[in-house]
């Protein structure tokens, strides 16, 4: 023990963190890595599968894109209201008197005054080769003998020229993962699949439960092998730590810890929260938690290393809305080419408008416009480029504060029935007695329905819905903090607020926090002072982060649950060990990170 007191946290990570894999699953992207690395593998959490043959288009290019995504005319009011709000504050032309004032044709103006990064990505994406040598061709089988290749793993053989080859000597890919998933021409027969989708499994009817483990299994395995070049058969060898956002349920929480150590096949593992990994990758102990991701946005208070269930908020929104709108505000100013971008249904695009918010947005008063290259990527041709000028930049990302203009709710929720049954994650239950059925053995092997019969032992009980607020992210911040009730802690956590997550990158965007949560708490409140704390290392990596160093201080590895006992015996309620164990830290481990 006083050589854990000791020792450095970067000797420790190295010493220990060579066979420990931190995994932290989001809705859009997965981040995932060995704990010793700098920063781990942000790969879009999604999966393509082979779907027809190649003559054939397939009925949906999107497992679960929605039949009908058009905005109501109610929305489309609220959206032009709220810009119109926004204009208001950001000291710009409101939504229509632009369009009329305007002495020169959008994509003639000169611009001038506002220059982003001078590091544009404006390379355009490339179509994924969705095609492989046929390893049973025999012309293939000899081409591989002689260079020594049979053993080479798909994507590897990508690039070796397959479209000049003979179609004997070729085949589909049967899936593709990350961001080649994304980058498949419509023309081609696959379908895309996200496990996740607004921060819980993505299960409905034409999603089904079984599909979603499969895909998450299918994966997460591509990653361990492709990029962490960890073979099935040194598995063993490795131990997992996950990282789940608040927003996943337990038994959501559960059935990821049986395709971990099930059919993962790591030693052992161990669940830490989000936002509790978060604090602790950034040196912190006390903070409200603010993570902004692609499709959630989630606020959680943690006092003293300890996460308050009461304060947790999610948001239905995220980067990718914000995208969205950016899309929206330039075809209504008419400054985007006549083309056809879909973010929808054309998961390219989507890519193409996420690189041009992460380039050209920020929060700023004034106009905001700038000179960019725009892609358009039509039935599988090479992309076209289209330079325009974009304008109401800084619109955009303020839709965090006011929905409306994001209009979030393009995908419906998923199925809540699935999720009643079991019990909240933050939820203080494990102290509960649960009858166990006698009949119902703990095997981890799915049933006839698909669930896990380990998990029905349980007796049934309903819960507290979790906050899910139409409210902008000022709002969500107060309300969060003001309910902890305590008038010292309050004025803590709203001079400790930390934001986390690919949009806490947005330019501006922490002293508009700062102002608008100001702003926002009542007047009969005692607190002036409101402040954002600067992130020690990257927000899109810092829960990351903070995974690996819990898991290595957590040297007493009591938490931590084996293959074997979760497999054949099982982790229950009444056993020493409880998997919500990890959510709350050891002293030992709080006056490590705060020395």
């Amino acid at each position: 023990m006083d050589y854990f007191k000791s020792v450095v946290p970067s000797q420790l990570l190295t010493e220990r963190g060579s066979n420990i894999v931190v995994i932290n699953p989001g809705s859009a992207n997965i981040r995932i890595g060995l704990a010793q690395q700098d920063t781990p593998f942000n790969i879009p959490h999604c999966i393509a599968r082979r779907t027809a043959g190649a003559n054939q288009v397939p009925r949906r290019n999107v497992q679960d894109q929605m039949l009908n995504s058009q905005i109501t005319t109610a929305q489309h009011m609220e959206r032009e209201k709220a810009y119109d709000i926004i204009a208001s504050l950001l000291k710009i032309p409101f939504l229509d008197e632009e369009v009329a004032n305007n002495a020169f044709p959008r994509k003639m103006g000169r611009v001038d005054g506002y220059a982003p990064q001078s590091n544009r990505k404006e390379t355009a994406f490339t179509w994924t080769n969705v095609l492989e040598k046929n390893l049973n061709s025999s012309s293939a089988l000899k081409s591989s003998s002689d260079e020594g290749g049979i053993g080479e793993p798909p994507d590897q053989q990508e690039g070796i020229g397959c479209k000049e080859l003979g179609s004997s000597e070729c085949k589909f890919r049967e899936y593709i993962c990350g961001e080649e998933a994304l980058r498949i021409s419509p023309t081609e027969p696959y379908c895309l699949r996200r496990p996740i989708r607004r921060g819980h499994f993505n299960i409905s009817l034409h999603y089904p439960m079984q599909q979603v483990f499969e895909d998450l299994h299918a994966i997460w395995d591509w990653i361990l092998i492709e990029k962490l070049h960890i073979p099935h058969s040194e598995r063993n060898m490795y131990s997992a730590i996950l990282v789940v956002p608040e927003t996943f349920d337990n038994r959501e929480i559960k059935e990821m810890l049986s395709i971990v150590l099930r059919d993962l096949q790591f030693s052992s593992a161990v669940v830490h929260q989000e936002s509790l990994a978060a604090v602790f990758g950034n040196g912190l102990s006390t903070a409200c938690v603010v993570n902004m991701g692609a499709q959630v946005t989630s606020v959680i208070c943690i006092e003293d290393g300890v996460t308050l269930p009461p304060t947790q908020m999610s948001l239905r929104f995220g980067g990718e809305d914000i995208s969205r709108c950016l899309l929206w505000t330039q075809r209504h100013h008419q400054t985007w080419p006549p083309i056809r971008t879909d973010a929808l249904t054309k998961p390219v695009d989507l890519l193409m408008l996420n690189r041009l918010k992460e380039t050209y947005c920020q929060v700023k008063e004034g106009e905001i416009e700038a000179v960019a290259v725009v892609h358009s990527y039509e039935d599988g041709m090479p992309a076209g480029s289209h330079k325009t000028r974009l304008t109401a930049l800084n619109v955009p990302p303020m839709g965090l504060f006011y929905p409306m203009l994001l209009v979030p709710d393009v995908y419906p929720p998923p199925p809540r029935s699935w999720f009643n049954d079991y019990e909240d994650m933050l939820e203080d239950t494990w102290h509960m007695d649960f009858p166990r059925r006698t009949d119902i053995s703990d095997s981890l092997y799915p049933s006839i329905n698909g669930g896990l019969p380990m998990w029905d032992t349980y007796q049934i009980f309903q819960t507290k819905p979790k906050k899910e607020d139409n409210i902008g992210l000022a709002e969500a911040i107060t309300k969060s903090i003001l309910s902890t009730g305590r008038i010292d802690l309050q004025r803590k956590l709203f001079c400790s607020i930390q934001l986390i997550g690919g949009v806490a990158l947005t330019s501006g965007l922490l002293s508009a926090v700062e102002e608008r949560v100001l702003h926002a708490i009542p007047s009969n409140e005692a607190i002036d002072t409101v402040e954002v704390l600067q992130s020690r290392t990257n927000p899109t990596f810092v829960s990351w982060r903070g995974g690996a160093i819990l898991g290595i201080l957590d040297f007493s590895r009591d938490a931590w649950i084996h293959r074997e006992d979760w497999i054949h015996s099982g982790i229950h309620i009444g056993i020493g060990r409880k998997y919500k164990d990890s959510y709350f830290l050891q002293a030992q481990a709080l006056c490590y990170i705060n020395s």
